[in-house]
């Protein structure tokens, strides 16, 4: 049981990291591989400064870590285990509640 309040607090955010589609689909692109951004935002489709906003949020989430690779930022994420973590979400929610979809927060106030 969590009880811990930095606890919740790294739940909270590693939730509210999920939370937009985009950084979703980074971090899914991260799981497979390292990349550079411009190589995320093609395979995206959004513009660069659009990434670089996703890619800071997920930054400051501690979810993701950039290495310097000669004069380009190369990112990835921060640790292996987030990888597994998110294959474990990503099939346990399809085997709960596959057929469902989630209203947006502020449409319902849930989720």
């Amino acid at each position: 049981m969590l009880t811990v309040a930095s606890d919740i607090e790294v739940l909270a955010r590693f939730g509210r990291a999920l939370a937009d589609p985009i950084r979703c689909r980074l971090l899914l692109a991260l799981r497979e591989a390292p990349a550079y951004p411009s190589d995320l935002a093609d395979a995206l489709g959004i513009s660069r400064t659009r990434l670089s906003n996703h890619l800071a949020c997920l930054r400051d989430c501690g979810l993701v870590v950039t290495v310097p690779d000669g004069r380009r930022t190369r990112y990835e994420l921060a640790d292996e285990r987030l990888g597994h973590a998110i294959d474990d979400l990503r099939a346990a929610v399809v085997a709960v509640a596959a057929d469902r979809t989630c209203v947006d927060a502020d449409e319902k106030g849930c989720c």
